[in-house]
């Protein structure tokens, strides 16, 4: 699962919570605006591997975080290949699946309450504004474990009709996982009003 915390000691294990959001962030931007074509996909995955052996993970931990989101980049790149040009759609979702490789090397070098408190004690000057450094944090925590779990209905759906026999096609792959999701959401934000969290 993308959002397990993995054991260990390097530089990046080491480093604060609030600095490894800050450099995720510098990097997503980055990368963003750097790799806006598919000949520099080599370049920005050649980067994340080298985050993910600086940090004592091997490649076998990174391509677990491929394979788990694997039919939503597919979904992803379908959807693309419909209104951009083949090149252009392999950019936008290389660049969407380096930022969540990325994503899941914090997740798998942080505990998830470090990175809550980290998000609560840089937001914390804009309580004054009406900000609630709490729910963001609390936010924060709910997508980034969403992320496997959407992946998990996704890898389900497409086992379900491997399984019947049916052949793998955007519509009847998309509905059922818009559905599952949004089942997911409304059943999430029932259990967060049920303990009375706004």
């Amino acid at each position: 699962m993308i959002a397990l915390y993995v054991r260990g000691t390097s530089v990046i294990h080491r480093m604060p919570a609030g600095r490894k959001v800050l450099t995720f962030m510098a990097l997503t931007l980055a990368i963003t605006l750097v790799a806006r074509s598919a000949w520099a996909l080599p370049i920005v995955f050649a980067f994340v591997v080298g985050g993910y052996l600086l940090a004592g993970l091997r490649v076998r931990d990174l391509l677990r975080q491929v394979v788990v989101v694997r039919w939503v980049m597919l979904v992803m790149l379908l959807a693309q290949l419909v209104f951009l040009p083949p090149l252009v759609a392999v950019a936008n979702t290389g660049r969407v699946l380096a930022v969540i490789v990325l994503a899941a090397l914090i997740t798998l070098t942080t505990r998830i309450p470090e990175l809550l408190d980290a998000t609560e004690r840089a937001l914390a000057p804009l309580r004054r504004f009406g900000v609630n450094p709490a729910s963001v944090g609390l936010l924060l925590a709910m997508t980034i474990t969403a992320i496997p779990v959407i992946a998990g209905f996704a890898a389900s759906i497409r086992e379900a009709q491997r399984a019947r026999g049916v052949p793998l096609r955007v519509g009847t792959f998309v509905v059922p996982l818009l559905v599952m999701s949004l089942k997911h959401s409304d059943d999430l934000a029932d259990a967060l009003i049920a303990r009375g969290v706004e």
